[in-house]
């Protein structure tokens, strides 16, 4: 239900951004593979992979539709390949999401979006609305927050 969420909130901010956020030079990451396996990380973990794993897991999974080509526990950063929407092919997305802090805080957590629409047979940079990563921000937390709250219910 919440990656229906995400790629909904996606979906919206590639179907027509008009202001916001552009981003001319998106953060430079090195590329590696990332498995699956990465995503599963025990609640006790929290201390030992340098930031907040609440935050982490949530990220992983509110992306977990996106190509990821960087997923750095120690460094917090969890970026993705550029996504488009299957239903609306001609634009795409990217995202990048760092990790601040151990703790579960809302300043813990920076999302930013890069957003490309196809013009001439090729990727042209577009605007992204802020208020998508900020929804973007707000999904990731909330699952952060279910999933602490699942940990100390057991």
């Amino acid at each position: 239900m919440l990656r229906a969420g995400v790629v909904a909130v996606l979906a919206l901010a590639m179907g027509g951004c008009a202001g916001g956020v552009h981003l001319k030079n998106p953060i430079k990451i090195k590329h590696h593979r990332v498995t699956r396996s990465t995503m599963q990380l025990p609640p006790s973990d929290i201390t030992t992979i340098g930031v907040n794993a609440y935050l982490w897991r949530a990220s992983l999974d509110a992306l977990s539709f996106m190509p990821l080509v960087q997923a750095d526990q120690a460094g917090g950063v969890i970026a993705t390949d550029w996504y488009a929407n299957p239903q609306n092919p001609a634009e795409r997305m990217k995202v990048t999401v760092a990790i601040l802090d151990k703790d579960l805080r809302s300043d813990a957590l920076r999302v930013t979006a890069a957003r490309q629409v196809s013009q001439g047979g090729g990727w042209v940079d577009a605007p992204v609305e802020a208020a998508t990563v900020q929804r973007l921000e707000d999904v990731i937390l909330t699952k952060a927050r279910t999933l602490r709250q699942a940990t100390l219910i057991k």
